[in-house]
């Protein structure tokens, strides 16, 4: 009897362990991706849908909200590596805040204007990409390799030569 105890022990041990490894890979990986999001006609974007992270493609993804200093500040990063990559490097600047009130398409526009965005605007009011990405601030970045695997990260003010080291290595991964 002793010894059934031990093996059911040693199993339930295993599985929450297992279980656990699952959950935290899971949020590192972005659990949950790929994910339709909303894009806006705003300069270098145009209105329609846009499938994040973009397919077959290394892909930057910056979440933001124009009320956030350090995410208007990141802007300059992510324009350098938008510079250094042009279409080799699938970009999107994607925001949770809701549109009206005292938010309208034509404020973003202009944020995204001011602050030289020339890439992918997107629209996320549910944060389901912010979920999925396991952020729980902003600014939030992450890079994907083309077969759509997180492979960097970073919440918080990115500067440029991270976030091209971090291209960098996505490109390089087979």
């Amino acid at each position: 009897m002793n010894r059934r105890r031990v093996l059911l022990a040693l199993g339930g041990l295993g599985l929450t362990g297992a279980s656990a490894w699952a959950v935290r890979n899971d949020a590192a990986s972005g659990s949950g991706l790929p994910i339709e999001v909303t894009t806006m006609d705003a300069p270098g974007s145009e209105a329609g849908e846009r499938r994040v992270p973009a397919a077959d493609a290394v892909t930057v993804v910056d979440l933001f909200a124009t009320w956030c200093s350090p995410c208007k500040e990141q802007m300059d990063a992510l324009a350098t590596v938008r510079e250094s990559y042009g279409e080799e490097v699938a970009m999107i600047s994607v925001t949770n805040e809701r549109l009206g009130g005292s938010l309208s398409r034509e404020d973003l526009r202009e944020w995204w204007r001011e602050n030289d965005g020339a890439w992918a605007l997107g629209l996320d009011p549910d944060s389901e990409l912010m979920s999925a990405l396991g952020a729980s601030g902003l600014p939030y970045v992450a890079v994907f390799d083309a077969e759509g695997a997180v492979r960097w990260s970073d919440s918080g003010l990115t500067d440029a030569t991270d976030l091209r080291g971090a291209v960098d290595d996505a490109l390089a991964t087979p």
